[in-house]
């Protein structure tokens, strides 16, 4: 296997990228997609990608400060089937970070897309993972299953005071993002 993300060499970075992009290369059905590097993207693309919720910025300060964003942006890439449903990271903060979203309310179909990608994807390549800790990750808040769910909602009228969108949130223990 490969250490985790600070401890990557860029030639480790960039091998580990072919991987991903050839493994993806073989998923079939919904799930067919193509694979995009960050090395070569144009600004517009990628700020498109970002812009639409679908591609990682450069790493936080807490991933600088943990030495997570070394030699940005080789060996990272985005993969995504057509309707943008089923995406891949690789190696943002962990080597993959598989997602599968989609609007309306069907969380089951968008849950039975990841599972289905989750299994495909490790036939081809084994995860990293402890008896005792489940799948291991860069962040250890991500430990275990992996699993994180988010919901996107527009609540213009709430969101238009700051202050009271971040009290409700706490109240119920959500994080406002985007």
């Amino acid at each position: 296997g490969y250490p985790f993300n600070p401890c990557l060499t860029e030639a480790q970075y960039k091998e580990m990228e072919e991987k991903v992009a050839s493994t993806l290369s073989g998923l079939e059905g919904e799930l067919k997609g193509t694979f995009y590097p960050l090395t070569g993207m144009s600004k517009e693309t990628q700020q498109q990608l970002i812009d639409d919720h679908f591609l990682f910025k450069e790493g936080d300060r807490f991933l600088q400060a943990a030495n997570a964003c070394r030699f940005w942006p080789s060996g990272r890439g985005i993969f995504h089937n057509e309707n943008k449903t089923f995406l891949v990271w690789c190696n943002e903060e962990d080597h993959l970070r598989l997602i599968s979203m989609q609007m309306g309310g069907d969380l089951k179909q968008v849950y039975k897309r990841l599972v289905t990608a989750v299994n495909d994807i490790e036939k081809r390549v084994p995860f990293s993972h402890h008896d005792r800790l489940g799948f291991l990750t860069f962040c250890p808040t991500n430990l275990g299953t992996t699993v994180r769910a988010s919901v996107h909602i527009k609540l213009p009228k709430l969101a238009a005071d700051k202050a009271k969108l971040e009290e409700v949130a706490s109240k119920y223990h959500l994080q406002v993002r985007g």
